[in-house]
């Protein structure tokens, strides 16, 4: 007689119990398959990788660099991810101590969470925020502390910051997004400098996801390592910014105390990234630093004229200085569950958006919005919105 499988499943990892698979994910898969459906739900750049980059990994596989890397990463890659901070944030890492290269942002957020995070500890993490650090979280055994940002602007005031940590003293890390996805609303140096001050001199990672860094609006992005050096796990890589989010290369910097103990939980997860990936990266952060700058400036026509389009439409939205996502609060007089209302919007009006209850306390009744999709797909989705809305008020009148 064999033993059931959902015996077995009882036998697992308790932690896996503590979390759902994604919801933005499922959602995505769920409304797949409606014919002529706009999606403008997953965050994943509408351009192509730089020619030059993929020439990179052309002459890399020609050249038999298939074997294993080292398991931090080339020197090479390691070097220019190092150069490339620097240059661009000012902040400075040895490349042959203090990087790490990681299977994608992903594999750094697990990398270090799964490192810093104990069973019993906390980690504060500022909400609406891309759910990931939750469920990484929650697998680490620790109880992740939501800071619902939703009143400040989705901005973590150092007020909010400090009153938390008082309210929670196992506190071990502090997460922070910025650009942010879901919102893109970013922190500006005197933001940062506030909640570092907060922080400073506490035993009290922060690990600062800042992968859409490239494709800030306006004000140059700061990085929040600038600030703490010494307690900042910093977070970045080329999915965004050189349009590269399948090549899976993130760069993970810390000092080298810590880049020594992370390195441990990344070679037995990881062991290297691939070699080609690495060799396509080095030439994007080495002789393309600027490439992000034509998608940018695309990005931020897109996001104009939606932010635009959407207000006239009755969406509230904070105008984001980053990434490529609007966050927009749903009109009143349409339905307020975020997830009926995607999903009345997906079936009747063929326009696909993510819930803003995947995001954590602050987020339902809201919707994000992805605009990593052509203007003629953003307008084709506003026209349908507009009709969408415009048929349920007028229902609303009615009754």
């Amino acid at each position: 007689m064999s033993i059931d499988p959902a015996t077995l499943v009882q036998n697992m990892n308790d932690q896996i119990g503590a979390i759902q698979p994604s919801d933005i994910l499922a959602f995505n898969a769920e409304i797949a398959n409606i014919p002529g459906i706009v999606r403008l739900t997953l965050g994943e750049p509408d351009f192509n990788t730089p020619e030059h980059v993929k020439q990179a990994a052309i002459k890399s596989i020609e050249n038999n660099e298939s074997h294993y890397a080292p398991s931090n990463g080339t020197l090479a890659l390691r070097t220019a991810a190092a150069d490339f901070l620097a240059e661009k944030y000012d902040v400075h890492y040895d490349p042959a101590s203090e990087v790490i290269i990681t299977a994608g942002a992903t594999g750094g957020i697990y990398t270090a969470l799964s490192s810093i995070l104990n069973p019993g500890d906390e980690v504060l993490i500022p909400t609406p925020i891309f759910p990931l650090y939750i469920a990484i979280a929650k697998l680490a055994g620790a109880t992740p502390v939501f800071m619902d940002t939703s009143k400040n602007g989705f901005v973590l005031s150092p007020e909010q910051l400090q009153q938390t940590l008082a309210d929670h003293p196992k506190t071990k890390a502090v997460v922070l997004n910025f650009p942010s996805n879901p919102t893109g609303v970013t922190y500006r140096d005197a933001d940062l400098k506030a909640l570092a001050a907060v922080l400073a001199d506490q035993p009290i990672f922060v690990l600062s996801d800042e992968i859409y860094s490239e494709l800030t609006y306006g004000a140059t992005h700061v990085s929040i390592a600038k600030y703490l050096p010494t307690q900042t796990i910093l977070l970045n890589g080329v999915s965004k910014s050189h349009a590269m989010t399948g090549w899976r290369i993130g760069i993970m910097c810390a000092p080298k105390a810590i880049t020594t103990q992370l390195g441990k939980i990344h070679q037995f997860t990881v062991t290297t990234t691939t070699a080609n990936a690495q060799a396509a990266a080095t030439e994007a952060l080495s002789n393309g630093m600027d490439d992000a700058q034509v998608m940018k400036k695309e990005y931020q026509a897109r996001r104009d004229y939606l932010y635009a389009a959407l207000t006239k439409l009755g969406f509230q939205s904070a105008k984001p200085e980053g990434a490529f996502y609007l966050f927009s609060k749903i009109p009143a007089g349409l339905p307020q569950d975020s997830m009926v209302f995607c999903r009345e919007l997906a079936h009747e009006a063929r326009v696909a958006l993510i819930p803003g209850s995947s995001f954590g306390p602050g987020g339902e009744g809201y919707v994000r919005i992805s605009y990593a999709a052509s203007m003629a797909n953003l307008e084709t989705a506003v026209k349908r919105i507009g009709e969408y809305v415009a048929s349920k008020q007028s229902t609303t009148e009615a009754n």
